[in-house]
């Protein structure tokens, strides 16, 4: 069965209050996947959505269609210059973190990805955006730790 994942990721401020919005559509099936964090970047959001999405499907080797408006995310991705990144440990990489945690779940099925331009009226992608803005507006705020983290070690240098 073939799966479709439309993904987006919003950031009020950059950083600042954030989400992510997934859909997942397989034939008769659709299910939607938000959450909000207290302090994060869009690009954090933009790839945690497409690692929630892939980490949501219960069986291995699925043909994975990714939707996604984030450059950042497709272009790492076909462009194979993760691959490079990998090999050299994500040094001076931002989000090695979910770079590391999205090539776990990538490797379990067959992924390809679609850029979708953002807020052009594909009632899916309009859909994540909506989930994310609500995410990241929501009362009940996560802490993104790894964005944390790598604020905290910013620091002490």
């Amino acid at each position: 069965m073939k799966i479709t994942l439309y993904t987006d990721g919003a950031a009020k401020g950059n950083p600042g209050p954030g989400g992510y919005g997934v859909v997942l559509m397989a034939g008769k099936h659709y299910k939607e996947i938000s959450e909000g964090f207290v302090k994060t970047t869009n690009n954090r959001m933009e790839l945690l959505a497409v690692i929630v999405g892939l980490e949501a499907l219960k069986n291995k080797g699925m043909s994975v269609r990714v939707f996604s408006d984030s450059k950042y995310v497709v272009d790492a991705v076909e462009k194979k210059w993760l691959l490079g990144w990998e090999k050299k440990g994500f040094k001076g990489k931002k989000n090695p973190d979910l770079w590391k945690r999205f090539l776990v779940v990538y490797r379990k099925h067959q992924v390809s990805f679609t850029w979708v331009k953002g807020h052009a009226g594909n009632l899916y992608n309009e859909k994540c955006d909506q989930l994310a803005v609500l995410a990241a507006e929501s009362n009940e705020l996560k802490i993104d730790k790894g964005y944390e983290n790598l604020d905290s070690e910013d620091k002490l240098f």
